[in-house]
């Protein structure tokens, strides 16, 4: 574990770009089953009050996945994917992402640590998501369980 953790925690990867596009935005909401107009119609999205059509709240995780962030730590560890499993998702939001935004992040190891004598290892991970104007949107933490053999 100690080697593990010496060799990868505080690690950051290449930062990632993203467009957000509208559709994206609407596949997004329809495979979450949100029905609200603001999802899909730019007039509903700037009556209430938004720039432009929002993302759904869990949204910049389709981001990371889309820039292809989601198994690169993994792959890094040289981790079989069938032995992983997603433990936790957080999202902190600072500003919305909108449609028509384009969205940079940077992905890092924050920590490793084990359990059940080493038989879990859990790897937990922080990327922080800003958008065109160099704000910070959204800072992602997520947990990711992998069983050791």
């Amino acid at each position: 574990m100690e080697a593990l953790r010496k060799r990868f925690l505080g690690k950051e990867y290449e930062p990632f770009t993203v467009e957000v596009e509208k559709g994206r935005i609407a596949q997004f909401a329809r495979s979450i089953g949100e029905g609200n107009p603001i999802y899909f119609d730019t007039e509903a999205a700037t009556k209430a009050g938004y720039r432009a059509i929002p993302a759904p709240l869990t949204f910049p995780y389709s981001v990371t996945m889309d820039a292809g962030q989601s198994f690169n730590v993994l792959e890094d560890m040289g981790v079989d994917k069938n032995r992983a499993v997603h433990g936790e998702q957080g999202f902190t939001y600072h500003h919305d992402i909108c449609a028509g935004d384009t969205i940079t992040g940077q992905q890092k190891i924050v920590d490793i640590y084990d359990k059940k004598s080493g038989a879990m290892i859990f790897i937990v991970t922080e990327t922080r998501l800003s958008n065109q104007h160099d704000e910070l949107a959204a800072n992602l933490h997520s947990v990711i369980v992998v069983r050791n053999t």
